[in-house]
């Protein structure tokens, strides 16, 4: 029988009427989603592309204590299918066809609007202005500020975090281009994706800079994934892109690159751009830099720590307190080296345990690290929230400058 794919998102079900395993496609290639029911959850181990239908069946037979299982087996293994959640043909088929479908578009529609914010444009500014306004810490950059970072959690649980860093740019700023470095959830590990497509909000369209994406496409090496699905589902430069339109208008423009994980170095030792792929790109970046100069604004679209039972720890967690003090502190000493532009200091910090904090911001902080100039950054406000009763995020909004 065909594998059950490994990148589904499989949780409790969050339904007591309906209780079981809760199964969905975080890349989108289908929308379905499914409950299987207690009795059957055993079941799936059944699709790991080596066991047959004899064994699926024999296993339903024990789960049951019935002979007469046929139909039950045929029905999971057409849900499963039709759902999109077998490496099956039905599977490819459905694949293919969302990635034609997104390269064929003109534009990136938004895909969180009317779940992580407002959908109606007036109820969107209306909503912006609440997190925007009131008084933000100012940087100590005064003419020399170049980037800022910023979390990609919900705004309504990060709104202070995104105000300190959007709250640096001024009217000046608003006819830079805006790198937006922002994780890839669900990209590939040491890859970078890109496209050419516009951003379109609620509040208008945000014009991705073509003429740098094709430079940096054609210069960055095998690394670059050009017009990478991810960018059409994944919510970390859609939500820079709001705060950068609010501040400076519904056509801000904008080169958005979607960082993949470096999970090579993490797990294997070294230094990222020791893969070939990713020093390339870094090289691409810093030459792009170089010729742009103060024609570029960077943005970082970035988390920090995930801790708790959402994200696999053995242990609940409860913002500021508890372990979560430690974390605290751990993060600050990350936040310290990037601050002082210390790209391998950062990177050691890293490494220690695998990241077992789960930073997921980590490839663009290092990407912007090793691309941008010398820099002294500024910590403006950290935060943790628990994005659930035993689960917390943490992140920051900062500042960088070039030095006096």
């Amino acid at each position: 029988m065909p594998r059950l794919r490994y990148n589904l998102d499989i949780m409790p079900s969050p339904s007591a009427d309906h209780p079981g395993l809760f199964i969905r496609d975080p890349y989108r290639f289908s929308d379905a989603m499914l409950i299987i029911p207690p009795v059957l959850v055993e079941c799936l181990q059944c699709f790991d592309g080596r066991q047959t239908d004899l064994d699926l069946r024999a296993a339903l037979v024990r789960l049951t204590g019935s002979l007469e299982v046929g139909d039950i087996e045929q029905h999971l293994v057409d849900a499963l299918s039709t759902a999109g959640f077998l490496e099956d043909e039905t599977f490819e088929r459905m694949q293919a066809e969302r990635r034609r479908e997104f390269a064929e578009k003109t534009v990136r529609e938004p895909a969180h609007a009317g779940s992580a914010y407002p959908e109606d444009a007036g109820e969107l500014r209306e909503t912006m202005g609440r997190y925007m306004d009131g008084e933000t810490a100012a940087a100590q950059a005064d003419g020399n500020l170049f980037g800022i970072a910023a979390p990609h959690v919900s705004p309504e649980g990060g709104w202070q975090s995104y105000r300190a860093a959007y709250g640096q740019l001024k009217p000046e700023h608003a006819d830079r281009t805006f790198v937006i470095l922002a994780t890839s959830h669900y990209g590939e590990p040491e890859h970078f994706g890109l496209t050419r497509k516009n951003y379109r909000t609620p509040l208008g369209e945000a014009q991705t800079d073509q003429s740098l994406v094709n430079w940096l496409a054609e210069r960055g090496g095998p690394g670059v994934q050009m017009e990478d699905f991810c960018h059409s589902f994944e919510h970390t430069v859609e939500l820079q892109v709001i705060f950068l339109q609010h501040m400076l208008g519904a056509g801000v423009k904008i080169l958005p690159v979607l960082c993949g994980s470096f999970a090579r170095s993490l797990y294997q030792g070294g230094d990222p751009e020791d893969d070939d792929k990713v020093k390339a790109f870094f090289e691409a970046l810093g030459e792009l830099r170089e010729r742009e100069g103060g024609n570029l604004f960077w943005v970082l679209g970035v988390d920090m720590a995930h801790m708790g039972a959402r994200y696999q720890d053995q242990f609940s967690a409860v913002a500021g307190e508890g372990v979560m003090s430690e974390v605290g502190s751990r993060d600050e000493a990350r936040i310290a080296r990037i601050n002082q532009c210390d790209a391998g200091g950062f990177w050691d910090l890293l490494r220690e345990n695998h990241d077992d904090l789960k930073w997921c911001g980590s490839s663009p902080f290092y990407t912007f690290l090793k691309t941008a100039p010398k820099l002294r950054g500024e910590l403006l406000r950290y935060e943790q929230w628990n994005i659930d009763e035993r689960s917390v995020v943490s992140f920051a909004g900062m500042a960088f400058s070039k030095p006096e």
